[in-house]
Formats: structure tokens, C-alpha cells, sequence
């Protein structure tokens, strides 16, 4: 095989649609990222346009879709905008940020982008398409949703349209789970244009529980039915420890059963707008702790620890926090002692007030938070997002490297998306100390976050802090110590707890499909069957 730096031409290319959305498109991308690099090609991921509230951030300090980012991992190459150059991220029901190549442009409705932005959206991504395959020897693109959205087609940049672009073949992924999948394949065909039919190569079916024998005929059936092979039926695979696309997928307890009596219960609030949800993916993963979802102020009951993730809207779901009644429960909580930290917009609630002055999040110039730190919130319409690294102090005073006031020190890596810009009315502990931007060491030492002087209240901007893994463990010892359980030591290398996963992720998907058929559709590339 060439190598990408000698190439002559364009990459082939491969693209995964889907019946509908949650099919599994993205993790399936993941795996046939990670099989083709096994097998030696150098292979890049691509959506055109992503929807999600959960995103990532490039090391040059751009924000794309957290798939894309999750599959260039699995690439083992760094991401970059041309992987998903436009990137929705919803305000409210019917408007989203758009971000384009990892910066923002302006919050549109659905009817103004549709109508005034789609047609400057598609040159953009022919343009960061094309400039992978320059790159790579394979580029494996992802649809979004469906390809048969009639109401949609004739303004789509994202499935056959952008297929059409790539001059990629189609593999489309259906989920057997959700019921009905022999008619929501025979549907999506009958729905596609003559030629986009005949650029649809086969299916997989996918989230299959049971017998495959029972599940024989129908197969048989779809590919007389339609004249285009079953490339695989893939078993579900349990405790998948992956970054999920986006909340439609949320695990609402933690994945495995656990028999130890020394569990750590940690609530993490749902509300309506929270993003970068994967900043709580290192809890499922430790042996001592059970990781549940709260909405309703009924479903609080009586945690360990409580974490307040981010927000795409933080006023909003502040209002949500007030309307349903957890506000409240919160501040009772934190007044009995209770472990409570923010990250990102949940850091900002536990300021005294949300300021916006601009109405850049929302109608409401100026609202109380939960007034749990001296602080005020600002927001403006600069983003900041940034990939940093320092130091954090942690809760013991073990044997090791120790901070100036007693505490042992972590070194800690991260990332921060946020509009809004935090100041203090009063003195506060700040347990974090930034040293590097980007990649760049700093010229001053910037210090981040605050922390409460009984260190059970702590709040940060930076996203993936709990990816720390010593980090993890020490806050996660000091709930144990305050109960009287014996501190743990720290076992998980979450780092390489995902690549592990990215491996049988790959592992799981050959066994299960015909890579043979998969790979001579990627060397014929969108000819005639």
C-alpha cells in the first residue's frame, strides 16, 4: 500500500449512513478506523455536519464534533476542523451555534440556515473532504440521521448529496434493538433516488441480541428483497467504554455490576442542555463508585458526591434547576456537607450571578446562581476554547510531591469551551494552576477554579479534569476517607482503559461482518455492482 505522505491520488473512501439517528454510525466508523489501521492503511474520519452538545477540542484549539474526535483517536492522528467542518450546536429547540472549522460564525435558526447557509456550507466541506483524501490513503465519512429526510434532501450537504461529492460508496447501518429493521431498510431504499440507491452497496445490521439463525431468514429475504448483501449482524456489545455522539445514548447507570459494598453513589444532573457529558466516562470505569443520572428533584435522594456538568445554555438550565426543584436540594446538600463540583457551566451556577448583558445565552440580563462561591459570570460573544496542562491540589497530604500548602500535587491536562468569563467577589482558594496553552508553555502561571476551604465544594472550566487519573483517585479517596472506608489505589489508566476499548471494538466488528466485502467495496469504490 502507498503511504499517505507519497500518494498520487485521492483517498478511496467508504461512508456509513443510517436508517435513523442512534443507529450506531459513529462507534462503527470508530471500529473500521481502528480495523484499517491495523491493517495498515492511514485512514482519516469525516462528517461534513455534525448536531451534538458534545464536542471536542483539536490541539490547535478547535472545537468539532466529539465523534470526530473520538475517531481520529481511534485513527491514532490528531484531529483537525477538516473532520467535521460544521458543527451545530443546539441553543434551544429551534436555533444552534453554528461552528465552522472549529471557531464560531453566528446562532441561526433551522429556517435561516437552511435557507441562507447551506449553499456557502457545502463549498466548505467539498473543500476539507478534498483535502483529506490529499492526506490519506482512505477517508471514512459519516452520515447523519437519515438519508430519506424527503423534506431535507434537497438542501443536504451530510448523506448522499455529500456521497455524491466524495464519490463514496454507502454501507447503510441499521439498529435491529429499536424494532422494525427489515422495513426501515426497505423504506430508506424505496425513499433514495435511482442513483442513490445503486450507490448503497450493502447493509449492517447492528445492536443484535439472540440467535442469528432465527434472524436468517429475514436476511435472506433483504438481500432477494433488494439485490445488496448483509455485510454483518453485530451483537451488542456491553460496557462499551467509548465516548457516546451524543445524549440520545447516555448511560443512565453505571455499566457493570458490582458486588462490593463500598460504593461510591455519585449523581450527575441532566439538565435539558448539558454537554460534554463524557467528563463523567472515567466514574463508570472505578471499581468504587455507581454513576446515576438526575432530573427530578425525586430522583436526588442521597449521594456521595454530586457533579454539575456543562451547559450549552447555562441560564437555561440554571431556570431548569430552579423550576424542578433541585436548586434547592443543592444548596441543602452542600449546607449538610455534601461533595459538590461544577464543570464549565455547572462551575458557573455555583457563582452568585449569571450575567448577559448582550442576551448572547439568553432573554434574562442578569440571574441569581446558586451562590455557592463568591463569583459572577459574564458572558460575551468571544469563545474561548483551548487545550491547557498544569497542576491541580488534591485532598491528601501522602508521601510525594506536595503543594505549598500541604496538599499533593497532580499534574493535569484538559480543554475549555466556554463564552462566558468568571470574576470574584472575595478571596478564594483556586486549587488549579494553568502553565500551558495549546501545547505552549505559558509566560505566567494562570490560576483556575475554586475550591471551598473544606475542599468538598470545587468547580473548574476545564473539561476532562476527571480524565486525571491520579486526580480521580485522590478526590474520589477523600469521599472514602470521610466515611471511614480505606483509600484505594490508583489502578485505572483510563488512557489506556480506550485504547483497550478501541481494540475490541475492532476486534468485535471483524468478527462480525464480511471485511472482505467491505474491503472490495472500498476498492471499487462507487462503481456499478
Amino acid at each position: 500500500m502507498m503511504s499517505a505522505s507519497a500518494k498520487q491520488h485521492p483517498a478511496r473512501t467508504l461512508m456509513l449512513q443510517g436508517t435513523a439517528s442512534d443507529v450506531g454510525k459513529s462507534v462503527l466508523t470508530a471500529a473500521l478506523c481502528r480495523i484499517l489501521v491495523q491493517d495498515g492503511w492511514a485512514v482519516a474520519p469525516f462528517k461534513s455536519q455534525n448536531m451534538s452538545l458534545n464536542s471536542y477540542v483539536t490541539p490547535d484549539g478547535k472545537e468539532i464534533g466529539r465523534a470526530q474526535g473520538m475517531q481520529a483517536d481511534a485513527c491514532g492522528i490528531a484531529a483537525t476542523t477538516d473532520m467535521n467542518p460544521i458543527l451545530l450546536k443546539p441553543t434551544s429547540d429551534r436555533a444552534s451555534q453554528v461552528v465552522v472549522h472549529g471557531k464560531p460564525y453566528r446562532t441561526m435558526d433551522a429556517f435561516r440556515y437552511r435557507n441562507e447557509y447551506l449553499t456557502e456550507a457545502g463549498a466548505i466541506v467539498r473543500e476539507a473532504i478534498d483535502r483529506l483524501r490529499s492526506e490519506y490513503d482512505a477517508v471514512l465519512l459519516e452520515g447523519a440521521g437519515s438519508p430519506a429526510e424527503i423534506n431535507l434532501k434537497d438542501r443536504d450537504i451530510v448523506n448522499m448529496r455529500m456521497a455524491g461529492w466524495a464519490d463514496s460508496p454507502v454501507i447503510l447501518v441499521a439498529d435491529i434493538d429499536r424494532g422494525g429493521v427489515f422495513a426501515s431498510i426497505v423504506g430508506t431504499l424505496e425513499l433514495l433516488e435511482p442513483e442513490e440507491r445503486e450507490r448503497v452497496k450493502g447493509f449492517i445490521i447492528n445492536k443484535f441480541r439472540g440467535d442469528v439463525a432465527l434472524l436468517q431468514p429475514g436476511l435472506d429475504w433483504l438481500e432477494q428483497r433488494t439485490g445488496k448483501p448483509v455485510l454483518g449482524v453485530i451483537p451488542y456489545l456491553d460496557d462499551l467504554r467509548l465516548e457516546s455522539e451524543d445524549s440520545l445514548s447516555y448511560r443512565r447507570v453505571s455499566p457493570s455490576v458490582r458486588e462490593r459494598e463500598d460504593i461510591l453513589d455519585i449523581a450527575v444532573i441532566r439538565y435539558p442542555r448539558w454537554a460534554n457529558f463524557t467528563d463523567v466516562d472515567p466514574l463508570f470505569a472505578e471499581p468504587d463508585v455507581s454513576v446515576r443520572y438526575v432530573t427530578r428533584a425525586e430522583e436526588f435522594g442521597r449521594p456521595d458526591a454530586v457533579v454539575l456538568p456543562g451547559s450549552k445554555n447555562t441560564a437555561e438550565d440554571l431556570l431548569f434547576l430552579r423550576d424542578a426543584g433541585l436548586e434547592r436540594l443543592l444548596q441543602e446538600y452542600r449546607e449538610r456537607g455534601g461533595w459538590l463540583s461544577g464543570i464549565c457551566g455547572g462551575y458557573q451556577m455555583l457563582g452568585e450571578r449569571l450575567l448577559d448583558p448582550e442576551g448572547i445565552e439568553s432573554a434574562n440580563p442578569s440571574l441569581p446562581g446558586l451562590a455557592l462561591f463568591p463569583m459572577e459570570t459574564v458572558f460575551a460573544s468571544d469563545k474561548k476554547t483551548v487545550r491547557v496542562a498544569g497542576s491541580a491540589n488534591g485532598w491528601s497530604r501522602d508521601e510525594g510531591e506536595v503543594s505549598g500548602d500541604g496538599l499533593k500535587a497532580f499534574d493535569i491536562e484538559g480543554y475549555e469551551i466556554h463564552m462566558g468569563k468568571s470574576s470574584f467577589t472575595d478571596i478564594v482558594e483556586h486549587p488549579m494552576t494553568i502553565s500551558s496553552v495549546k501545547g505552549q508553555a505559558s509566560e505566567e502561571l494562570h490560576p483556575e477554579g475554586a475550591r471551598s476551604a473544606d475542599g468538598r465544594l470545587w468547580g473548574t472550566y476545564i473539561h476532562g479534569i476527571l480524565h486525571n487519573d491520579a486526580f480521580r483517585r485522590d478526590w474520589l479517596n477523600a469521599m472514602r476517607s470521610a466515611k471511614g472506608w480505606t483509600p484505594l489505589e490508583a489502578e485505572l489508566d483510563f488512557n489506556r482503559l480506550r485504547e483497550s476499548e478501541f481494540d475490541r471494538l475492532a476486534e468485535h466488528v471483524r468478527r462480525h461482518t464480511d471485511m472482505r466485502g467491505i474491503y472490495r467495496i472500498l476498492e471499487q469504490g462507487s462503481e456499478v455492482n
